[in-house]
C-alpha cells in the first residue's frame, strides 16, 4: 500500500493536504515508508482525524 492509497482509504484529499501542508505531508510520507500502516495509524491517530476534517475527500459519485 502506498501513502497515497492510505490517504484515500482514510478519506483524506491528497491534493489539498499536499498543497496546504507540504511539510507535514512529506514528513508523514517518509514515516509511512518506514513503518507498517497499522503502526502509522496508531502513531498519528488523533492527527489523522484533524487532517481528515480539514481535507475531507468528497465522494465522486
Amino acid at each position: 500500500m502506498t501513502f497515497e492509497e492510505y490517504l484515500v482509504a482514510k478519506k483524506i484529499n491528497i491534493q489539498d493536504f499536499s498543497n496546504y501542508e507540504a511539510a507535514r505531508f512529506q514528513e508523514w510520507k517518509q514515516l509511512f515508508s518506514q513503518v507498517h500502516p497499522e503502526s502509522f495509524t496508531a502513531q498519528k491517530k488523533f492527527l489523522l482525524n484533524d487532517v481528515r476534517r480539514k481535507y475531507l475527500l468528497k465522494n465522486e459519485e
